[in-house]
């Protein structure tokens, strides 16, 4: 799949407890805020919640590599915007493009590749068919 489907965006204030000392958010912190971004972009433009996956088809997507690039860092009290897009789709694997953005601003730069697994077991299986044809678009 070589197309790019739209690119979502959540935004996420930085609050005390996501700095340090000095007010620079801690690294671990955009983790966090990538997980959100993709948890928001499989309910509001796909419409599953991960707990409708597991009730639904049973699976789950688990983290299987994560790359991130720290270009700047975010400050106490900056409004971000989080991104989430897919760059490639597998037989199990999705792999999601994801940036954190200051404005026009990037400061993190990432991408994330997911397996299906099923709940039970967390052994890999294909990606559901319905959510391989809605991102297809």
């Amino acid at each position: 799949m070589s197309k790019r489907p739209h690119v979502y965006a959540l935004p996420i204030r930085v609050y005390f407890q996501d700095t340090d000392a000095g007010g620079v958010m801690y690294h671990a912190s955009y983790v966090n805020f990538l997980e959100r971004a993709r948890t928001e972009w499989l309910r509001e433009r796909y419409g599953y919640s991960n707990a409708g996956l597991m009730k639904a088809f049973g699976v789950v997507f688990v983290v299987r590599t994560l790359k991130l690039d720290y270009l700047k860092p975010a400050l106490l009290d900056d409004l971000l915007s989080v991104t989430a897009q897919i760059k490639d789709v597998g037989r199990s694997r999705v792999t999601l493009h994801q940036s954190v953005m200051r404005g026009e601003e990037k400061l993190v730069e990432a991408e994330i590749h997911l397996v299906c697994v099923t709940v039970d077991g967390f052994k890999p299986v294909s990606v559901p068919d319905v959510l391989r044809e809605q991102w297809k678009d």
